[in-house]
């Protein structure tokens, strides 16, 4: 991957490049990028950096925090200490399922309130949004928005469950509806992990993926009205890292046989070794520019 930088080309790049683009060159990027969801071509894949575009936000914004915020209430091993997963299934093994869901509600309680870059992509008329973590700030800039043609699918655990189920999903007032609902809906909201609220939803510790990911490169788990909406689009990675091997294997579950073109915007001074393959054997156009800078040339 090779970094390009001052004047734009003539035309944005191509869904097959791999380089790491700035100034001028990642401005041009941007511009299509804008284009795109604006002609609904584009799906908005938004991780947790999303939130704290413009506040500090109240509740964690990296899975690294969220384990933090775990450890304080249930000390776990210096070894597993930074991952979120591993300590999720520490403490599910030792205190219970129930345990672990009360404390990941009281985490993500405070409400996180959407944000400029949320607003600008719950006005547009898109066909589906990703939304990568707990907090639940893009489905409200869309009941802010008066959007009551939305469906969410949300990511559930199969701890309890006896039926082959993934995910639920919910209207725009949160109750749950039939996962067919989302294929008469305008939008589809997908939250893979799943959310806060409307029903406490969290895939948090290793064993809630265990299942998920024996079946993901199948897609079972993969709603059926993600994989049609996907197909003819591609995607935008905001907010987004990719330094972990479960984030990785989901954006790459979720992108899979979507047209694109793909877009991240990406810090190049954090990127791991794996981040740069990630984004090189996906084609996925990188952007080094701050997410807020690339928040005020979307929304113009």
């Amino acid at each position: 991957m090779t970094i390009v930088s001052g004047i734009a080309p003539a035309a944005a790049p191509s869904a097959s490049s791999s380089d790491i683009l700035s100034g001028d060159a990642a401005r041009a990027a941007v511009a299509a990028m804008r284009a795109g969801l604006l002609a609904d071509e584009l799906v908005p894949y938004l991780g947790p950096g999303a939130i704290g575009l413009e506040t500090e936000p109240p509740v964690p914004a990296t899975p690294e925090a969220v384990a933090a915020e775990l450890h304080k209430r249930a000390p776990a091993p210096s070894k597993i200490r930074t991952s979120m997963w591993s300590v999720a299934q520490f403490i599910e093994s030792r205190r219970h399922r129930r345990t672990l869901q009360a404390w990941m509600a009281e985490i993500f309680a405070a409400p996180v309130a959407p944000n400029r870059l949320h607003r600008f992509l719950a006005g547009l008329p898109l066909s589906m949004l990703v939304d990568t973590w707990y907090d639940g700030a893009l489905a409200t800039a869309l009941r802010e928005g008066g959007r009551t043609d939305v469906v969410e699918i949300q990511g559930v655990t199969r701890a309890g469950e006896f039926r082959d189920i993934w995910t639920k999903a919910y209207d725009a007032a949160g109750a749950e509806v039939a996962p067919e609902a989302a294929d008469a809906a305008k939008t589809v909201l997908y939250a893979p992990h799943g959310g806060v609220r409307p029903a406490k939803n969290f895939l948090v510790a290793d064993s809630d993926y265990v299942e998920v990911l024996t079946e993901i490169d199948i897609q079972s788990p993969i709603p059926a009205a993600v994989k049609h909406r996907r197909t003819p689009r591609g995607f935008v990675f905001l907010g987004c890292r990719f330094h972990d091997q479960m984030l990785r294997t989901y954006a790459r579950q979720i992108l899979k046989r979507s047209k694109g073109p793909h877009y991240a915007v990406v810090d190049r001074e954090r990127l791991t070794r794996n981040e740069l393959k990630f984004l090189a054997d996906h084609d996925i156009v990188a952007i080094d520019l701050p997410l807020g800078a690339v928040t005020d040339l979307l929304v113009g």
